[in-house]
């Protein structure tokens, strides 16, 4: 046998004998012969000559490609049988993206068996339920037998030729399920791990990095061709385009999720524009390759843009300070590995070779970048979280303080009453002394009556400058601390209270000037405390030219939020707005944004104003501002 292959292997395309020893052989360099057919019409008899235009020339990269997609490629190798062999064998195809496989197997005397597969044919009709190309060899008989096998692909797609024991085949096949079933398994535990994460927190960047994950799995499945066996086998149509698909998605929902993440919108305005405009740009590319010509979904290079855009910002803000894009920016940079790789091993690039890791270092790279992102996720919330625990117990110490001074406060109002009365008791004394001389001295009657009548007057004058008293120091008490909407309410507990307040301050005790006509007379307005010009019949509400009109917030809601604002100096959030007024949160930043623009305005007069009647001078004088609903 040795000397029949002599001939064949001292000159010309090497002949690969059949070994037991050897499971499996990958045809590289000059084992495989190519020759193009840029037209697509020659016939097997044509090539078969092999003379003229149809000779065959020596591959010199290590593996070939069909580099000009418009055209078929024919290849040639050459097999030694070996019946001695006690394995069955099989030539595989790596590529599952390959649209059309037609191969010529030999026999003896020379005649050929044709058979095709491809991933443009109903997955049933593979030798091998298998996502590789598998075909069966007939090895009976000793012969160095010439294969010939036809490509044809709308995308790029490595032509990589193994000749392999079945034995060797399964072993392989079942390992590779293997990875496979923990890589797609890591993909779904985390997009099911972060949809939770989602619905409890309901943050958007966990529904992004969802989709991105799904979206991602479906690109590995398409370019693995598990998504062929498991999802749409009897659709081949679908192998076209549904990469493509997946890969729009993969950019699409990975820069959005950069945005979310990393905050673009508020921490780098320019730089989000640029983001928007690339998912823009990348949108109309999809929609131009889905409705004009599929074939250009296989411009796979073209997602290096949104990468390399995700993958600066990440970079942009973490040198601005922002922790959590560490992770970011280090799972990008495998992922960029991955790409870059990927994109050298298209190219040829001398010293890297095809092999195991050098076939799934994208999908390696995509498992390392989805460990970080999770990390960058996790570090986020962290982050939140300690923020979020800074910010209670701030809280829980102004409470105290709260908590403290209205104790001061009771004790003080405590004390006053007692000593008030104490002072009645000891006029009540002094009145029944005056009764028993009054019984005594019947002459003084008329006078000590009269004397008794005015000191009457002075008790309940007294009483009722006590009850006054009580009731402003209250207000002062109120209006000198942060206190809840309850408590505030006891001072202003419906609209009546609010508009009585409103009417006092606006009109300053009945100095009234129609601001139509000028005239100083009025009559009760339509509505409660409203004016009407006696001379021009002007109506004008109590709230009208106040920072209260036009707003559809409950007036007594509205005065405690400009109280809050005032107290606080305008650092309350409209987050914490909405939580304790019940109160959308839009509309809660829109009525701030109103208050602090009035407080920036009249910094000088609330600066020199009291402490208890300072948020009184923020309501004044505001012409009508857009109507904001609650």
């Amino acid at each position: 046998m040795a000397l029949i292959y002599l001939p064949y292997t001292g000159y010309g395309q090497p002949v690969i004998g059949i070994k037991d020893s050897i499971d499996q052989h990958i045809f590289t360099g000059r084992e495989i012969e190519y020759l193009e057919d840029k037209a697509g019409d020659y016939s097997f008899e044509d090539i078969k000559a092999g003379t003229g235009a149809h000779q065959f020339q020596s591959l010199l990269k290590n593996t070939p490609q069909n580099y000009n997609l418009g055209s078929v490629y024919w290849y040639k190798i050459r097999i030694g049988h070996n019946p001695e062999s006690s394995k069955n064998w099989i030539l595989e195809l790596f590529d599952q993206t390959i649209d059309d496989i037609t191969v010529y197997l030999p026999d003896k005397e020379g005649n050929y068996e044709k058979r095709v597969t491809g991933d443009q044919y109903p997955f049933r009709q593979r030798e091998y339920m298998h996502k590789n190309f598998e075909i069966n060899l007939d090895n009976h008989i000793a012969y160095p037998g010439t294969y010939y096998l036809r490509i044809k692909s709308h995308q790029r797609a490595d032509v990589i030729i193994v000749l392999r024991s079945v034995s060797r085949f399964i072993q392989y096949a079942l390992d590779e399920y293997f990875i496979f079933g923990i890589f797609y398994g890591m993909v779904l535990v985390f997009s099911f791990y972060n949809l939770m994460m989602y619905l409890a927190v309901r943050q958007v960047q966990y529904l992004y990095y969802v989709l991105y994950n799904l979206c991602v799995g479906l690109f590995e499945m398409c370019i693995d061709g598990v998504a062929y066996q498991y999802l749409w086998p009897d659709a081949p149509q679908w192998n076209q385009y549904a990469y493509g698909i997946a890969l729009f998605g993969v950019s699409i929902f990975a820069l959005q999720f950069t945005r979310a993440l990393l905050y673009t919108r508020r921490k780098a305005p320019r730089l989000d524009k640029f983001i928007v405009l690339v998912m823009v740009a990348r949108t109309v590319w999809f929609v131009v390759c889905l409705l004009f010509n599929k074939d250009w979904f296989s411009y796979k290079f073209l997602e290096l843009v949104p990468l390399a855009v995700a993958f600066y910002s990440g970079i942009h803000i973490y040198r601005q300070g922002y922790r959590p894009a560490r992770f970011f920016v280090l799972g990008y940079a495998f992922l960029s590995l991955g790409f870059i790789h990927k994109l050298l091993l298209m190219l040829h690039v001398e010293g890297i070779n095809f092999g195991v890791i050098t076939y799934y270092s994208l999908s390696i790279c995509f498992v390392l970048e989805m460990i970080f992102l999770s990390f960058a996720i996790g570090d986020k919330v962290r982050i939140l979280k300690k923020k979020k625990d800074r910010a209670q117990r701030e809280i829980i110490r102004q409470m105290t303080l709260t908590e403290k001074l209205k104790d001061s406060l009771n004790t003080e109002l405590e004390s006053q009453v007692k000593e008030r009365t104490r002072e009645v008791f000891e006029k009540s004394e002094i009145i029944e002394g005056q009764n028993r001389e009054l019984t005594e001295m019947n002459l003084l009657l008329k006078q000590q009556k009269e004397e008794i009548e005015q000191m009457n007057q002075l008790l309940a004058h007294d009483n009722e400058e006590l009850q006054t008293n009580v009731v402003k120091v209250t207000r002062a008490r109120v209006m000198s601390a942060e206190v809840d909407f309850e408590e505030f309410s006891k001072i202003y507990p419906d609209n009546e209270s609010c508009f009585k307040f409103l009417s006092g301050i606006k009109w300053n005790e009945s100095q009234f000037e129609c601001r139509k006509c000028g005239h100083d007379h009025y009559f009760n307005g339509h509505s409660s405390y409203s004016r009407r010009c006696a001379k021009c019949d002007y109506d004008e509400s109590v709230i009208a030219h106040t920072i209260f009109q036009n707003t559809r917030i409950p007036i007594n809601k509205a005065f405690y939020m400009v109280f809050l604002i005032y107290t606080t100096k305008g650092k309350i959030s409209s987050h914490k707005l909405s939580e304790i007024l019940s109160i959308r949160q839009s509309t809660c930043w829109a009525y701030a944004s109103r208050i602090k623009k009035v407080m920036q305005d009249r910094k000088k007069e609330l600066a020199s104003a009291k402490s208890t009647e300072g948020w009184s001078k923020l309501i004044l004088d505001h012409s009508s501002e857009p109507v904001l609903r609650a």
